[in-house]
């Protein structure tokens, strides 16, 4: 009881005008008016309260798919005076959630600066030191080497370099959630409230809209494009990830290595994640320029925009990797699709890809939240 009182204590400090401020405003008119109660699952997490402390907002910010389907259906909305706005004010939320849960804490302030801008400069920094470092060592342009990618750097170089830089961006994002998880969750996690939060968050099912039939992008209308957008960003990702688990095993494994025929399982795999992220990520840099400037915070598009950006000209350096990886200019596109893919991993724990995880954690703390209020009502989940 007294760590409760201290929690509402703590939501009704906060400041005067700040995004949590506002989030509180916002829930309090929503929570008397329900006319969004089935819209997705903020709504029902929302009337599950009373009273709305940091946690809860952290929560419920991140359970928020900024589908739109709220803003348009809102009679509070703009430019009523209340000024309702739930899909702006819980993504100023969530990238209070980001700073306050970056480790270590001074890199926070990334998730400010990390823009097009920061991420291309980071990419093609990386990119010009590769290059010339394939210059000094007279691999620039060396000729055909049977797609070798290890003739031009080595296995054990690439394996060292990528697996330092992965390792602290998973240990950085992993400290992250797991203070945002010890911050909001309450209860023990079944196995049914894991496998729901799973499909929920693979299904992306509140990418749907309010009733099902998508997102609001520009107007009123709904559509599922940026459903099926984020679909082939998200699966095009897994699938180059399958790609590079699949070789790892073939070399380590099998002794299996490089370079692998076009029909073998990490080439296919890596094809099809390629396409993935050259349909995906365009389709949906599309959409966010054409987006309504009522939905999200206008602030955090260029980080939005970056990551976008970012996994495009993976995908598309590493499709064209493969297409010219027998000919004389293999070494020079190898540089370029590492630099890309290193900026990648650099900016990892302080960009958009957390965004994911984050979701994840409050979806599965959404599918615990429900199980414990239908034990409390009728006995039993």
């Amino acid at each position: 009881m007294q760590q409760l009182k201290e929690l509402i204590q703590e939501a009704t400090v906060l400041v005067s005008g700040s995004p949590e401020a506002e989030a509180v405003r916002m829930l309090q008119i929503c929570n008397a008016c329900r006319y969004c109660e089935g819209f997705c699952a903020v709504f029902p997490a929302m009337t599950r309260r009373i009273d709305f402390n940091v946690a809860d907002l952290n929560y419920l910010a991140n359970l928020c798919h900024n589908c739109g389907a709220c803003l348009h259906a809102c009679q509070y909305a703009p430019p009523h005076e209340f000024g309702v706005n739930i899909p702006l004010v819980m993504a100023q939320v969530r990238k209070d959630t980001y700073m306050t849960y970056a480790w270590p804490k001074s890199f926070a302030a990334l998730y400010k600066k990390n823009g097009l801008t920061t991420v291309l400069a980071s990419s093609c920094s990386l990119i010009a030191f590769l290059l010339l470092t394939l210059w000094v060592n007279g691999n620039l342009l060396s000729g055909p080497i049977n797609g070798n990618f290890y003739a031009i750097f080595s296995h054990n170089t690439l394996a060292l370099m990528f697996g330092l830089v992965s390792a602290y961006a998973l240990l950085a994002l992993s400290l992250g959630i797991f203070s945002f998880w010890r911050q909001i969750s309450v209860g023990d996690i079944s196995g049914a409230a894991a496998a729901e939060a799973t499909h929920d968050a693979l299904t992306l099912k509140y990418l749907g809209g309010g009733h099902g039939d998508g997102c609001n992008n520009e107007d009123d209308s709904f559509s599922l494009w940026r459903k099926r957008f984020h679909h082939f960003t998200f699966y095009g990702f897994m699938f180059c990830f399958a790609a590079t688990s699949v070789a790892t095993l073939y070399h380590y494994l099998l002794d299996l290595h490089a370079p692998y025929a076009l029909t073998s399982l990490p080439v296919l795999l890596g094809t099809v994640g390629g396409i993935g992220l050259l349909i995906g990520p365009a389709g949906l840099l599309y959409l966010n320029l054409r987006r309504n400037t009522e939905h999200g915070d206008k602030s955090q598009k260029p980080m939005d925009r970056a990551f976008i950006v970012l996994l495009f000209s993976i995908g598309a350096s590493g499709l064209v990797l493969l297409a010219y990886r027998d000919t004389t200019y293999m070494a020079f596109l190898l540089a370029i699709h590492l630099g890309f893919v290193m900026a990648f991993f650099l900016t990892m724990p302080y960009g958009k890809f957390g965004h994911g995880f984050y979701r994840l954690a409050a979806l599965l703390k959404n599918a615990v939240e429900k199980r414990q209020q239908n034990k409390a009502l009728f006995g039993s989940e």
